[in-house]
């Protein structure tokens, strides 16, 4: 059922329970948990195109390693640290990408197993086939990576039985054996032979590679989007007219996106100017240090759309600390000043730790519909809610099964209000709100239209604070 934005001169012809903002039941409506950033990757092992949910960085290693040049560990955990509700990851690849895979043969040379890795990849596999030191009938088959030995499987019976052992082997997170012919069931011995063939698909990534990750991410519910420290400009231009077709679709979606650590102040700001959108979050100026790394500013993004889509509705990421030690690079007052104004974030340290700015995104001229407070993620994360709350409950519980007059309008009115008294309650919005028909657009309304408004002052967290002192 559809959701989305609507206006005067553009109501969409599908069912569905529609919202637009303007400035100044159902089942019980509550706010949807949320706080799930998605992000493509590159790697070298792992599934290949497709989305995969992580919980924490155990789940991250065992699913795409723990290499510190593939972005899936380095940014993919750098995420983790903000600690998100949860995080989507989806391994790019160039079309090229390959298994590597060996051909382990009998005593009397007979092909009759073949090894496969999991994931295509590139890295150092071999194997060692023995006898078991116990039983000489048995087989020890050794995993390597390098010179390191990742697993043993300890092997015996026919080839069948031998195919089935490693492939039923619930430790086994590397190897699918494949049986070719039972040869004379024994097999041979052979000493650290290596899995050839094998190809991660890196080498030729484009932006259209990604723009297929972003398709595949819309069939998810999420919250945040990042790129893997990606700023190319062409790139980020379409993740914005990605971010706005969603947005204007009821998938409200937010993109954090940063610059490399070579970006003036001023070149960011010409860009957050053009962004212009309240979906879009950029960082430039300065990145992040964190254990003897530098990470750009479009990295650190990664970080920062965790923290930021996991904080409650009351929270703020204005002056919040991070877990950064230091800075790639110390900004002056008026560099600062002169981003927040064109919708720039900016990190700094201060007092021994790094701390955000403030949680501008990038719309900075307004709409006649809009004011200020479109400008700031915690008022757009408050919106985004309402708008897809409201939604799925209306469409879930009255779209094509209320009927259209006044006793079932109020039913929709009724449980509104209680969805908003949560936000009174929680002092996100005054007391005083109210949630009412739309009594103009209500009276030229078709016979299965219904209109409702709602009127309510943001509550806003203390940002500046001015004090006059007076000595006598």
């Amino acid at each position: 059922m559809a959701s989305g934005h609507w206006s005067e001169t553009d109501k969409p012809n599908r069912p569905g329970f529609y919202n637009r903002f303007k400035a100044a039941a159902l089942a019980r409506i509550e706010p949807g948990k949320r706080g799930v950033i998605a992000m493509p990757v590159k790697c070298d092992w792992g599934p290949a195109n497709k989305v995969v949910s992580i919980k924490d960085e155990k789940d991250l290693i065992d699913t795409f390693g723990n290499d510190m040049k593939s972005t899936a560990y380095k940014l993919g955990r750098l995420s983790l640290l903000g600690q998100p509700q949860g995080l989507l990851l989806y391994r790019i690849t160039d079309g090229t990408e390959k298994s590597a895979s060996i051909i382990l043969k009998d005593t009397d040379s007979k092909e009759i197993l073949k090894l496969e890795t999991l994931y295509p990849t590139k890295k150092d596999f071999n194997v060692t086939v023995k006898s078991n030191l116990i039983s000489s009938d048995n087989k020890d088959l050794t995993l390597y990576e390098g010179a390191k030995q990742v697993y043993v499987f300890q092997l015996s019976g026919t080839i069948t039985e031998i195919e089935k052992t490693i492939n039923q082997n619930k430790e086994n997170k590397w190897l699918k054996a494949s049986k070719l012919d039972e040869g004379n069931g024994k097999l041979a011995s052979i000493s650290n032979e290596s899995l050839t063939g094998g190809n991660d698909g890196n080498s030729s990534i484009t932006n259209e590679h990604y723009l297929k990750a972003m398709n595949e991410f819309e069939g998810y519910k999420f919250n945040g989007f990042c790129l893997d420290g990606i700023t190319d400009a062409a790139l980020q231009t379409s993740v914005k007219a990605w971010i706005e077709r969603n947005r204007k679709n009821g998938k409200k979606i937010r993109a954090y996106l940063g610059g490399d650590n070579t970006e003036t102040i001023e070149a960011a700001n010409k860009k957050s100017k053009a962004f212009n959108n309240e979906g879009i979050y950029y960082l430039s100026g300065s990145g992040g240090i964190l254990n003897g790394i530098k990470y750009t500013p479009a990295e650190t993004m990664c970080y920062i759309a965790a923290l930021g889509e996991g904080q409650g509705i009351k929270e703020c990421l204005c002056n919040a600390k991070t877990i950064f030690e230091n800075v790639t690079r110390y900004l002056t007052d008026e560099e600062i000043q002169s981003a927040l104004v064109s919708g720039t974030m900016i990190i700094r340290y201060e007092d021994g730790s790094v701390l955000i700015e403030d949680d501008v995104n990038t719309l900075k001229t307004y709409r006649q519909d809009q004011n200020e407070n479109w400008g700031y993620l915690r008022a757009i994360k408050f919106m985004d809610m309402v708008d897809e709350d409201t939604s799925f409950t209306g469409v879930r519980q009255y779209v094509g099964k209320s009927i259209n007059k006044r006793t079932g309008q109020l039913a929709v009115l009724c449980a509104l209000k209680q969805y908003f008294e949560i936000f009174e309650k929680e002092e996100i919005i005054e007391s005083g709100f109210k949630v009412q028909i739309d009594e103009n657009l209500q009276k030229d309304a078709k016979n299965d239209e219904f209109f409702w408004r709602w009127d309510a002052t943001y509550i806003n967290v203390m940002k500046r604070i001015y004090g006059t002192g007076y000595i006598s």
